[in-house]
């Protein structure tokens, strides 16, 4: 058969050539006897016990996706138990029991309402149907006592086609085994699309209906970065993706093709994440998100636990430089031992830096004591410290204060440290705007490009109604990017970028004409962005970057980014 195209949208600039294995998880359910049949006190007995097995179940998978994946996408399985007790829906299993529902009718019966619900709400909250449909279907195999497929196990080169994956289902699948997946449904920010990223897999989310024309056994090629399903592919279309799935590792630094040095960096959550940012050939960490050593336990870890995290860190990048972020708590990071308030919107409220000269002042203390430690005990390896959310002078200050405080604590105790390199991030437009003020008391700028998009342009990053304005290619926000290192030129201020943006191999001569000297992104797309810096030229890079902040609207700067030119105007 001749190949065929279907396009959805790639998260993993990755290619992958296997063979379709579709993926079935729903089991229909027969019909349910007659309500006057039904022993309710026996089910709900029945029910009690599933969810106790359902617990543990997902207790189990969230250690074993913390070991494997990583302590960020293990995270969601916190949300799961939340649900799974969340006294609205067993309220309604309850009472649909009651009403004569057997318990596994009774829980497709109400899971189904708050999924219809969710998806009703777009965006983020929209996402968390597939959190449902996921503890639905666990509760429904454990009552109906039914086999889990097993992903875990399926033939090498499979590549595995779903309607949708919940993070169950993606949690299983071995990239030494599995050539990629490609789903009907699904965002970029979706936990399936997240899971690939993390797990190195080739994926393509949101294909389509047209989709379900695949047939099991079809020969498919999954191109994860432009989007394109490839379907009965010739051998030529099967050896050009095999070669580019064949990723070049580089271990050293790059330079532009004109010799100018770029740190590219990977972004890490917990010590599960730096052996892959190690083996994909990143320089060192451009983002440790701190944050992770503090969730899924009943209280947060002490100054050594924190001090020899830090360590194996500056460990694993020997002779590198090592960015630690502070505590970032709040806006969607809950933590549950933290008496956090509940606001009406997190992301506006007491969040990052916030916390840590307030409510967190104790737990900020022990963080700076162990980071400060841990910079004396490095032996070549840089270690830098940021802190978050940074909209003011006076936060600034007060950080930098408390550091200086802890050293002389440290010293008084004859306490081996020393002070790290000192920066911010530059995710809020008060931050872009005072840059220039900022800049004389810091060694650096990173700048988080997701929070940044989101707050420049008033649009919600998880609002897929909004997502459009919340693109990193907004006019605006290319702006405040370009406004940030103008700022540091001139100071003993280098500048660098964590968020999503830096790992998009097609934008990395833009951030290199803008003057980046550092970006850092997903192990994964390390090797990428390398090979995109050797290919950019310094001098075209920065007529490139000069031609795209001209732009006055996205789709200019997209057409500007692509061939060059502008779109026509629109009469």
């Amino acid at each position: 058969m001749a190949e065929r195209t279907l396009s959805g949208i790639g998260v993993t600039p990755l290619s992958g050539v296997g063979t379709v294995v579709w993926y079935h998880p729903d089991a229909d359910l027969p019909d349910p006897p007659a309500p006057e049949d039904v022993d309710a006190e026996a089910e709900l007995d029945r029910f009690d016990e599933a969810r106790t097995v359902a617990e543990d179940e997902l207790k189990t998978e969230r250690a074993r996706t913390a070991e494997r994946v990583g302590e960020e996408e293990a995270a969601v399985f916190d949300a799961h138990v939340q649900f799974l007790n969340d006294p609205q829906i067993t309220d309604g299993v309850t009472d649909a029991i009651e009403g004569g529902l057997p318990a596994e009718h009774a829980v497709q019966e109400t899971f189904s309402t708050f999924v219809e619900q969710f998806e009703n709400m777009g965006g983020r909250m929209g996402e968390r149907a597939d959190d449902l449909r996921d503890i639905r279907d666990r509760l429904v195999r454990v009552l109906s006592d039914g086999d889990r497929v097993d992903l875990s196990s399926l033939p090498k080169g499979s590549v595995v086609v779903a309607e949708r994956l919940t993070p169950s289902d993606t949690a299983q699948l071995d990239p030494k085994r599995v050539a990629g997946f490609v789903t009907v449904t699904g965002g970029r920010t979706s936990h399936a699309a997240i899971f690939a990223r993390s797990l190195a897999l080739p994926a393509i989310v949101g294909v389509g209906d047209e989709l379900t024309s695949i047939e099991d056994g079809t020969d498919v090629v999954v191109d994860g970065e432009a989007g394109d399903l490839i379907v009965d592919p010739d051998d030529e279309t099967k050896a050009a993706a095999a070669a580019d799935a064949d990723v070049h590792v580089r271990s050293g630094p790059v330079e532009t093709a004109d010799g100018v040095g770029i740190e590219v960096a990977a972004n890490v959550g917990t010590a599960a994440d730096l052996e892959p940012a190690v083996d994909r050939g990143a320089d060192g960490i451009g983002l440790f998100r701190t944050e992770f050593l503090f969730l899924d336990r009943e209280s947060p870890p002490d100054e050594q636990e924190q001090f020899e995290a830090y360590v194996e860190a500056l460990e694993s990048f020997d002779h590198s430089r090592v960015v630690v972020r502070t505590l970032d708590i709040g806006g969607d990071k809950p933590v549950p031992y933290l008496d956090l308030p509940e606001e009406e919107n997190p992301f506006l409220g007491e969040r990052g830096i916030r916390r840590s000269l307030g409510p967190d002042a104790d737990l900020f203390e022990t963080q700076v004591r162990a980071l400060l430690r841990a910079a004396g005990s490095a032996d070549g390896t840089r270690l830098s410290v940021m802190l978050p959310l940074v909209a003011t002078l006076e936060e600034l200050h007060d950080a930098r204060d408390q550091f200086d405080s802890v050293a002389a604590d440290l010293a008084d105790e004859g306490i081996v440290h020393e002070m790290p390199e000192f920066g911010i991030m530059i995710e809020t437009p008060a931050a872009a705007f005072m840059a220039d003020r900022f800049a004389p008391h810091v060694d650096f700028f990173s700048i988080g490009t997701n929070d940044l998009a989101q707050y420049v342009m008033a649009a919600e990053r998880g609002n897929e109604r909004v997502s459009d304005l919340g693109d990193y290619r907004q006019p605006a926000v290319l702006q405040a990017i370009d406004a940030t290192v103008s700022a540091a030129d001139g100071h003993d201020c280098w500048v660098g970028m964590c968020g999503e943006m830096a790992g998009d191999p097609d934008l990395t001569e833009l951030l290199v004409g803008l003057g980046l000297d550092e970006l850092s992104m997903s192990a994964v797309t390390v090797p990428h962005v390398k090979e995109a810096v050797t290919k950019t030229d310094t001098a075209a890079a920065e007529a490139l970057a000069a031609h795209v902040l001209a732009a006055d609207t996205k789709a200019e700067v997209t057409a500007r980014l692509t061939t060059g030119d502008t779109p026509a105007q629109e009469n």
